[in-house]
C-alpha cells in the first residue's frame, strides 16, 4: 500500500530551511543565500522512494522564514507560513541557536501548541554550536513535550538528514501519490529560472537593496540547442538602480554570468540571457505588484 504526506519546513529566517529541501531531495529546486527572507514563496519539493512493493511519497513545502513584518511584503510572507501549520500532515520546525537567545522560536513554539498536526523538533547547524547548548536545546525541547521526537542535523554537510527522513517516513500514512515518481517540483521553469535571477542578486547585493529585488521573466524561448530568456530585475529606488548595475555594468554582468551557469544546469540547454534593471517604487507595500510577482494571492 503506497504511503503519502504533505511535510512543511517552518522556523525563523535563515534557520536553513531551503538547504534542508535541497538535501532531502538531492538537488537543488530552493535558492538559499547567507541572508534573511530569501524564501518568499512556498516552495513545493517531491521526494518518492521505493518502499518494498510499495512507493512512499513526500511532498515538502518549504516555507518563508516567520517574522515580523516591516512592510505588506514581509507580512504577506509570515501569513503564508503560519497557514502551512493546519495544511500539512506533518511540521518540521528548525531552529539553530538555544531558545533563549531570541523571542522568534518562542513565539512560534507558542503558536505550535495550539496546532494538533505531528511536529518534529529539527536543531540545524550542529556543526557550529557547542556541544552544552546542543544538549540543553535538545533537552529543552524534548521536555515541551508537544514533538513526536527532536533530530541535530547539519544541512549544509547532510550530517543527520537520512535520520530525519526516517522520523518523517514514521508519519506517514497509507495515502495516494499524488505527482509523478519523476517529478520534484511542481514549480515550472520558468519560476525556478528566476529564483535563481534573485539569488544571484541577493549574493552580489549588500545591506538593503536585496530585499527590496523581484525579478520578472519578460520572455523564455526554447529553442533546438539555447534558451533565450529576457528579464527584469526590480527593485524601488532609483539609487538602487545604479548599484544593481554597478560601475560600467559590471555587477549586472556579474550577476548575468553566475545565473546562467546554473540555469544552463537546470535547463540542459545553452542559455543567452539577458537582463534589465527597472525602478518600481516601494512596490513591496503594493498589493497590485505583490500579486503581480506571485507574492501574494
Amino acid at each position: 500500500m503506497n504511503k503519502s504526506a504533505f511535510v512543511g519546513i517552518v522556523g525563523r529566517p535563515n534557520v536553513g530551511k531551503s538547504t534542508l529541501l535541497n538535501g532531502f531531495l538531492g538537488e537543488k529546486i530552493a535558492i538559499t543565500a547567507n541572508k534573511p527572507q530569501t524564501t518568499r514563496n512556498t516552495i513545493r519539493g517531491i521526494y518518492t522512494d521505493e518502499m518494498g512493493d510499495d512507493k512512499v511519497q513526500l511532498v515538502f513545502l518549504d516555507t518563508p522564514g516567520i517574522h515580523k513584518g516591516k512592510n505588506k511584503l514581509g507580512k504577506s510572507m509570515t501569513e503564508a507560513a503560519i497557514r502551512t501549520f493546519s495544511e500539512v500532515d506533518v511540521l518540521l520546525f528548525l531552529v539553530d541557536s538555544r531558545i533563549d537567545r531570541g523571542p522568534g522560536d518562542m513565539n512560534i513554539v507558542e503558536m505550535l501548541k495550539d496546532i494538533d498536526t505531528p511536529k518534529i523538533l529539527v536543531i540545524n547547524k550542529i556543526d557550529l554550536m557547542a556541544p552544552d547548548d546542543l544538549k540543553e536545546t535538545f533537552n529543552t525541547y524534548e521536555d515541551m513535550g508537544i514533538f513526536e521526537s527532536v533530530v541535530g542535523i547539519s544541512a549544509i554537510e547532510g550530517a543527520g538528514v537520512p535520520e530525519l527522513l526516517d522520523e518523517v517516513m514514521k508519519l506517514t500514512k497509507p495515502g495516494p501519490l499524488y505527482f509523478p515518481d519523476d517529478m520534484i517540483t511542481d514549480h515550472p521553469e520558468k519560476f525556478i529560472v528566476s529564483e535563481i535571477i534573485r539569488e544571484k542578486a541577493l549574493e552580489f547585493l549588500d545591506d538593503e537593496v536585496p530585499h527590496g529585488v523581484a525579478v520578472e521573466i519578460e520572455s523564455y524561448r526554447e529553442l533546438d540547442k539555447l534558451t533565450r530568456i529576457s528579464a527584469v530585475i526590480y527593485c524601488e529606488k532609483k539609487s538602487h538602480k545604479g548599484i544593481i548595475i554597478g560601475k560600467d555594468g559590471r555587477k549586472l554582468k556579474g550577476i548575468g554570468k553566475s545565473a546562467r551557469k546554473d540555469i544552463e544546469a537546470l535547463v540542459g540547454t545553452k542559455v543567452f540571457l539577458e537582463l534589465w534593471v527597472k525602478v518600481k517604487e516601494n512596490w513591496r507595500d503594493s498589493d497590485f505588484m505583490l500579486s503581480n510577482f506571485g507574492y501574494k494571492e
